[in-house]
């Protein structure tokens, strides 16, 4: 029973991890990449369809993407999908070629990143500790049931808490990699 709970929570505490590395990974640190626009959904015959479904995304210099749709009649709609979301840059297009030049970051705008940045790595420690602290009760609620003993309770808590210790110091990885990496000029 503990071994289950152990492993439920390593399970949800890894996806808690993963998600906040997603999150980051569309963070813009002045380098292009296709992360970018991964989140932006194009209207595709009355849709919302991921970018990537309706053309090839490219990075084409340390600076700029290029977007090419597979149908020519899709350009207005990429175009009207990057103009509306949250990315800040506005679209250059060529015929049927749709390029993304990248500005680069300011220092107040990489200060800016860089809190966004804390502010989620914070969301995951949440998210690991509200993980824990279900487990925790799941465990006393064993014990309550008199299905494990006091030893076993011990154990298990202790085992938590080493999980939890190490998943935090995960989070506090990614979040300082990604810091550095917005930091860096």
């Amino acid at each position: 029973m503990l071994d289950d709970i152990k492993r439920d929570s390593q399970t949800r505490m890894g996806k808690s991890v993963e998600s906040l590395r997603h999150e980051l990974s569309h963070l813009r640190t002045g380098r292009a990449s296709t992360a970018l626009v991964e989140g932006i959904k194009v209207n595709y015959y009355g849709s919302d369809v991921p970018i990537n479904q309706v053309a090839t995304v490219a990075v084409s210099d340390a600076r700029s993407l290029t977007i090419t749709p597979y149908e020519k009649s899709m350009v207005a709609a990429i175009e009207k999908a990057i103009m509306a979301s949250d990315l800040g840059i506005t679209p250059t297009t060529a015929g049927t070629v749709i390029r993304l030049n990248l500005p680069p970051l300011t220092e107040e705008r990489r200060k800016d990143l860089a809190k966004h940045v804390g502010h989620a790595g914070e969301s995951a420690k949440v998210a690991v500790r509200n993980i824990r602290r279900d487990a925790l009760q799941q465990i006393k609620n064993l014990l309550k049931d008199k299905q494990i003993s006091e030893d076993d309770e011990r154990r298990g808590l202790e085992e938590m808490q080493k999980l939890t210790d190490r998943f935090i110091k995960e989070v506090d990885a990614a979040v300082q990699a990604k810091e550095q990496e917005l930091l860096a000029i």
